[in-house]
């Protein structure tokens, strides 16, 4: 990805959600016409002048002066953002109003306005993530296909779908009303929860890591943790979740792009300073009463990213922190998850025991790390049939090349003289996309 890719990814999002405050939602379209113009015209004259000190104040300027020029021409044939009615309407204040849309704190808010937006209660939550990571980061179908392993149609399909929902409003959700961000607040938090996911532990044709989406989540809940509202004590806890989570990532792969199993990872290459914010994000969400998934799955991370060596990880806490997630969420993927810290505290043949007791393995059909665990369990147990048979199930399902090379070396270990030694199993996952 170039340059102008990599600040298109940063500055679409907020520009397209102050050209749609100036707008309207009816009127999405228009706005990120308006957009595109101004993009475009930086390559024009970039390619001429060289980028600018602040390529991204230039962005915003260009996108005003065309904006200005659209009201003008276009005032007495559309109707643009109601809450400033004739505002926009006279030369006089045309420009001031403008100017006070685009003022830094006021593009924020228009970011988190249009998060709230996308997330409307009438979408589904694959609408609503397809619909952020095009409006609000910057992401073509095409991308977006392939970070969900799905169809151009199908995804284009979402976000037409998204896109009409917020046309019916002409104006973004109103943040300012304490009933109704609470209403919606819970959407959003999940809806940057998968998108972070799918970044993460997600099922790309391409790559195992999609670390553009973790940043984005990151910088999402970053706008929401901004807001009053927003910081509450679930937001802080997903916010823990994905720092401390992101912290592993530089040792999650090797120089050569292989994953690399927890076990193996060399935990000096951890992100300190990651690590500290996502601790200092979690003591912050024990300032209520309330405790939610977040919260658990923050803890479980918390254990992980603390421990300075993997044979020192607390697995009875682990396990007990699965317990009490167990209690909020009952998917299969937490029930398998809570077996692989059991194998680790009581050995493989218990962990073998409690995975054939979980139900809802079906939705296992499609995951190739469910038939891996069984793998480096039944080898740990020193049945190499078995294990076999699992490595080679899960590498018929492996999602990229590089699950492909992992899966393949788990195959090589069960005709390896002597078993491996501690298992190699990779990152606790997460409910909907993670890897175990």
């Amino acid at each position: 990805m170039d340059v102008d890719e990599h600040l298109f990814r940063r500055e679409a999002g907020r520009i397209v959600s102050a050209m749609t405050r100036i707008f309207g939602v009816h009127n999405l379209a228009l706005a990120e016409d308006v957009v595109q113009d101004a993009f475009c015209r930086a390559l024009e004259v970039w390619r001429i002048r060289g980028p600018p000190d602040n390529p991204s104040a230039w962005l915003m300027t260009t996108a005003r002066h065309r904006a200005l020029d659209v009201l003008r021409r276009q005032h007495t044939a559309k109707s643009f953002a109601p809450e400033f009615g004739r505002l926009l309407e006279s030369e006089w204040t045309l420009a001031p109003a403008v100017d006070e849309i685009l003022a830094t704190d006021a593009i924020r808010d228009s970011q988190l306005r249009m998060m709230f937006s996308c997330c409307h209660p009438r979408l589904s939550e694959a609408v609503q993530v397809a619909v952020i990571l095009n409006i609000l980061c910057g992401f073509s179908v095409d991308e977006i296909a392939g970070a969900f392993t799905s169809s151009h149609a199908a995804i284009e399909k979402r976000i037409v779908r998204g896109k009409n929902m917020l046309a019916e409003s002409k104006r973004l959700f109103d943040t300012t009303v304490p009933a109704d961000f609470s209403n919606r607040l819970s959407a959003v938090q999940r809806t940057l929860y998968l998108l972070f996911n799918e970044g993460y532990h997600g099922a790309s044709s391409k790559v195992s890591v999609r670390l553009e989406l973790c940043n984005e989540a990151i910088r999402l809940i970053a706008v929401l943790l901004q807001h009053p509202l927003g910081k509450t004590p679930s937001t802080y806890a997903l916010a823990a979740l994905m720092t401390l989570t992101v912290a592993r990532l530089p040792a999650r792969t090797d120089s050569s792009g292989n994953l690399v199993a927890l076990f193996d990872q060399d935990r000096s290459r951890w992100d300190r300073t990651r690590i500290n914010e996502g601790m200092q994000f979690l003591e912050l969400s024990a300032t209520g009463t309330e405790i939610s998934a977040y919260h658990i799955e923050a803890a479980i991370a918390s254990v992980h990213a603390t421990a300075p060596r993997v044979e020192e990880t607390d697995w009875s806490r682990i396990i007990l922190l699965y317990d009490a997630l167990m209690q909020i969420n009952t998917s299969p993927i937490v029930a398998l998850n809570r077996a692989i810290a059991l194998s680790q505290r009581d050995g493989p043949e218990r962990a073998l025991n409690e995975i054939k007791s979980i139900s809802g393995l079906e939705r296992f059909a499609r995951y190739p790390f469910y038939p891996a665990t069984l793998g480096v369990l039944e080898l740990e147990l020193g049945n190499r049939d078995r294990a076999r048979e699992h490595f080679q199930e899960a590498l018929a399902k492996a999602r990229n090349a590089t699950e492909r090379r992992f899966f393949g070396q788990r195959l090589a270990a069960c005709d390896a003289p002597a078993r491996p030694s501690p298992a190699p199993f990779w990152e606790s996952g997460s409910d909907d996309c993670g890897e175990p």
